[in-house]
């Protein structure tokens, strides 16, 4: 490991950054340096810039996965090397395309739980949808974190380093207490294949691909389409934005506020501005011109 790696490592940790964003930054670092076979030290913006472009229109990446470059780089030079660039100058970055995702009706969420034919998988992806969980949130889970007093699961350390409580729906807690039946876990509520690990995040993602071949349902669908739904469902019930925030541990309000451009129910059932005009005028039909042949 090169001293630069280390520093960059070490400047991670003092920050707490995730294990995984530390791994994701060290990896496009080494791809950046691989590129032009220098240590990154001995590139400036220039070799940047040319990387950038390369990205873009020979590795044609998506915006996201460049994105993921660019954090990396600015990283790098900003923290570790502490450059006094202009950052955003220097290292710019692409503007991400504003996707509204795509979101299961009730009845496909039932649909594609249905399909779901591991008890551990179903458990899981049915707490995504119940509690608006993200998957590495749910896969972490410790059978303490179910308070069936207070009716709420307390999810640690979710994105941001950040605790929070979440709803514990009467159906959910009727599953999660099936599934420790079931198995008994320990430490973990859903143990992986390896001893004194929760179950990865790839293996519930392949089974729920698994279950989505099978439930024939022609929407995508990945464990955070469970989310997804979970915010829009509410949203179209009347839950509050702030609530809905609260639930998903956003950190800005815009952030929770986009599903309001999903919600249906709540944008299409809007009364239109011409339904509320007292008389409006009838469409008066063209003079014929009269046929004297």
């Amino acid at each position: 490991m090169t001293s630069l790696r280390t520093r960059m490592t070490e400047d991670m940790q003092i920050r707490n950054l995730a294990v995984h964003t530390q791994n994701t930054y060290l990896l496009q670092v080494a791809l950046f340096a691989r590129h032009f076979n220098k240590s990154p030290e001995l590139l400036g913006a220039e070799q940047i810039r040319t990387y950038q472009v390369y990205l873009t229109n020979e590795k044609k990446l998506a915006t996201s996965s460049i994105l993921i470059a660019i954090s990396a780089l600015r990283f790098l030079y900003k923290v570790t090397l502490k450059k006094t660039w202009a950052i955003d100058d220097v290292i710019p970055a692409p503007k991400k395309p504003q996707q509204l995702p795509i979101i299961l009706s009730p009845e496909q969420v039932i649909q594609f739980l249905a399909a779901v034919t591991s008890a551990k998988h179903r458990a899981i992806l049915t707490t995504c949808y119940a509690a608006g969980l993200r998957i590495s949130e749910a896969v972490a889970l410790m059978p303490p974190a179910i308070d069936s007093k207070r009716m709420v699961l307390r999810v640690e350390q979710g994105k941001g380093k950040k605790d929070r409580y979440v709803m514990l729906s009467p159906k959910l807690l009727t599953t999660l207490r099936d599934w420790w039946r079931l198995e008994r876990p320990q430490h973990w509520l859903f143990p992986g294949d390896i001893p004194s690990q929760h179950i990865s995040r790839g293996a519930v993602e392949r089974e729920c691909q698994k279950a989505h071949a099978a439930c024939k349902i022609p929407k995508p669908i990945t464990p955070h389409s469970l989310r997804h739904a979970f915010a829009v469902h509410l949203l179209e019930q009347g839950t509050d934005v702030r609530t809905i925030q609260l639930l998903l541990g956003h950190r800005s309000l815009a952030t929770t506020a986009r599903y309001l451009r999903i919600a249906t129910t709540k944008v299409c059932s809007t009364t239109s501005p011409l339904d509320l005009l007292p008389h409006p005028l009838p469409i008066e039909p063209k003079p014929v011109t009269p046929q004297y042949f």
